[in-house]
């Protein structure tokens, strides 16, 4: 019998200004369906619609939600058998006075007429929230913290797999189609040998056995293979500790039928594993 998952409901409050908005973004980047300021009068309705345990874009969600709403969507969560979080993120008084002075966006409260001054709206937020349990929710200080710091945080904190939020795309091409302008990193791998030349594999791809063994088994791509993987692993591991979420990795050779494919599967069953990996081949004749 299938063993039903119960989701994972992480709802991101605190104070306007704390990064709200931004750890709705990284946490999107993690596979999170992430929705913002959503109505809580709507509430009802959405859980309806998010109720199918069994589909796949509802396993993990995410909620950005204000003072005034964040215990009406905990009540709720709670009430109905999922795994609920709470993350509170804050800053100083000094730091969020900064923050909203270099976006010269309004505070909430002054905008719903609640407060008249920056500094009214920051204590009456704070006042909002004097009855939060610390100790039940994830507490997360950003007056010092980077994207990149918050991401590292959010990650350690709420123990997600860093590899999900990771991804790899590799991708063929032909050089003459023109190059990908997608690329992060580029390969020509119009130096090995090409079946092409091979009457029985010309209007064959990388996709079929008798190319991939062929290009494989050539001492041209088992040394190139000797330094393009330590390459790619050194990449990947800088990239990801960059805070990148997607790489594209695209290999080209002439027509982007033999060699680029066979090396784009190769890495792409190298890597799976270790990251979330995508793979395509811009160019290959359709079967």
């Amino acid at each position: 019998m299938e063993v039903m998952k119960k989701q994972n409901i992480i709802l991101v409050t605190g104070m306007s200004g704390a990064g709200k908005t931004s750890a709705i973004g990284v946490l999107e980047d993690m596979g999170y369906h992430c929705i913002d300021m959503f109505p809580v009068q709507l509430l009802d309705e959405l859980g309806k619609i998010i109720s199918d345990e069994h589909d796949p874009r509802y396993q993990n969600i995410a909620f950005a939600t204000s003072a005034q709403d964040y215990q009406k969507f905990l009540s709720y969560f709670e009430g109905r058998d999922k795994n609920v979080r709470v993350v509170y993120l804050d800053a100083s008084n000094e730091e969020l006075l900064k923050r909203y002075k270099f976006t010269r966006r309004n505070h909430p409260l002054i905008v719903s007429g609640k407060a008249n001054t920056l500094e009214e709206a920051i204590e009456a937020e704070r006042d909002l929230f004097n009855d939060i349990n610390y100790r039940k929710v994830i507490h997360i200080d950003t007056t010092k913290l980077s994207i990149k710091a918050l991401r590292e945080m959010l990650e350690s904190r709420l123990a997600i797999d860093a590899k999900n939020s990771f991804v790899i795309s590799f991708v063929s091409f032909g050089y003459k189609n023109g190059v990908p302008l997608d690329a992060d990193l580029m390969f020509d791998v119009r130096f090995l040998p090409n079946p092409y030349w091979i009457e029985s594999m010309r209007n064959q791809t990388g996709d079929d056995k008798d190319v991939y063994d062929f290009v494989m088994e050539k001492e041209e791509t088992k040394e190139y293979l000797t330094h393009l993987l330590p390459f790619l692993d050194y990449s990947f591991e800088q990239y990801k500790n960059e805070g990148k979420n997607h790489l594209t990795v695209t290999i080209g050779c002439t027509g982007g039928q033999h060699r680029s494919v066979t090396l784009v599967n190769y890495l792409f069953d190298h890597y799976r594993n270790r990251y979330k990996c995508h793979k395509g081949h811009r160019d290959k004749k359709v079967d």
